[in-house]
C-alpha cells in the first residue's frame, strides 16, 4: 500500500566550529520537500537557493555624472561662501581686526571636522532610505561601504550638490543678517569645510599617483584627512574614523569611545541597535574594483 507523506527537512548550520571571520555570508534559502513512501524509495529534498545579486555602478553610470541642476547648486553654495568670506575680510580691514576673524576661522575648521564625524556616524548606523530628508544620503553611504572606490568616479558637482544645497539655505540668511567679520570668519570656514568634505572624502579614496600633488601634501601634513587614516573606517567593525575633513578628531573620539557611549544611550532609551553592532553582512562587505584590477 502506498501512502503520501510531506516532510520538512530543516537545514542545521555547519559552522559552529568555524571562526566567525571565516564563515560564509548567509544565504536566503527556500527548501521545498516532496516525497512519497514506498517499499523501495526514499524522499529526496529539492533545494532552491535564492541569492540577490547587485552590480556596482559603471564608470559611465548617470548616477555618477553631474547635471546642470547639480552645477547650479554648487555655484549657489560657492557664491554664499565667498560672500561670507568677503564680509569677513572687508569687515576685518575696516575695523582693523585680524586676529579675531582668523581665530574664528580656525575654530570653524576644527569644528567642521567634528561635525562631519557626528553626521557620518549617525547616517552610517541609523535610518534607511525611507528616512525623511536624509534617506537618500543614508542609502548612498551604505552603497559607499560596498563600493567605496566609486566615489573617485563621481563628477565634482555630483559629489557636492547635496551639501551645497544645505549650505546655500543656511549661509545665505547669515550673509543678509550679519556684518560682523568674526561671525563670518567662522561661518565661511565652517561652511566651506562642510560643503567640500565630500571632495576631501573622495581624495581620501584616491591613489597617490592620481591625486594633485598639493592635495597629497595637505593629506601628509594632516590638513586634510589622509588616505591611511580613512582606510581604517572601511575595515571591520566599521565603527571608527568617522571624521572626513581633517581627521583631527578621530583619535580623540575613538579612544574616548564617545560614539559607543551614545549608541548605548540610544539603545537603552529607544531600543534601537546601530548597524555597527551587527556582524558585517553583504551590505557592508567591500567589493573589489574589477575594472581597475583588469587594467
Amino acid at each position: 500500500m502506498a501512502a503520501s507523506l510531506q516532510t520538512k527537512y530543516p537545514l542545521s548550520p555547519i559552522t559552529n566550529n568555524v571562526p566567525r571571520t571565516h564563515r560564509p555570508l548567509p544565504l536566503h534559502v527556500r527548501v521545498t520537500c516532496s516525497a512519497s513512501t514506498t517499499t523501495t524509495t526514499k524522499p529526496q529534498p529539492k533545494l532552491v537557493v535564492e541569492k540577490p545579486f547587485l552590480n556596482p555602478p559603471l564608470s559611465n553610470d548617470p548616477t555618477l555624472q553631474s547635471t546642470w541642476t547639480h552645477r547650479l547648486w554648487v555655484t549657489a553654495g560657492c557664491t554664499t561662501l565667498f560672500a561670507s568670506l568677503a564680509k569677513s575680510i572687508v569687515g576685518g580691514i575696516g575695523s582693523h581686526l585680524w586676529l579675531e576673524p582668523a581665530l574664528a576661522g580656525y575654530a570653524g575648521y576644527i569644528l567642521a571636522d567634528l561635525g562631519s564625524g557626528v553626521y557620518h556616524w549617525a547616517i552610517d548606523n541609523y535610518g534607511d532610505e525611507s528616512t525623511p530628508l536624509v534617506g537618500t544620503q543614508i542609502e548612498a553611504f551604505q552603497g559607499h561601504h560596498k563600493w567605496p572606490w566609486t566615489i573617485t568616479r563621481r563628477e565634482f558637482a555630483n559629489n557636492l550638490h547635496a551639501l551645497a544645497r544645505v549650505i546655500t539655505f543656511t549661509v545665505l540668511p547669515l550673509d543678509l543678517a550679519f556684518n560682523d567679520p568674526v561671525v563670518h570668519g567662522f561661518v565661511s570656514t565652517f561652511a566651506f569645510c562642510i560643503m567640500f568634505s565630500q571632495q576631501f572624502h573622495a581624495w581620501a579614496h584616491g591613489t597617490k599617483s592620481k591625486l594633485p600633488p598639493l592635495m597629497v601634501a595637505l593629506q601628509d601634513m594632516g590638513v586634510l584627512v589622509s588616505r591611511r587614516q580613512h582606510l581604517e573606517h572601511h575595515r571591520a567593525p566599521y565603527n571608527n574614523n568617522y571624521c572626513i575633513v581633517s581627521g583631527v578628531w578621530n583619535k580623540v573620539l575613538d579612544e574616548s569611545k564617545v560614539f559607543e557611549a551614545w549608541e548605548m544611550v540610544l539603545y537603552f532609551k529607544f531600543r534601537v541597535r546601530p548597524r555597527s553592532w551587527s556582524e558585517p553582512n553583504s551590505e557592508w562587505t567591500e567589493e573589489t574594483d574589477i575594472s581597475n584590477n583588469q587594467a
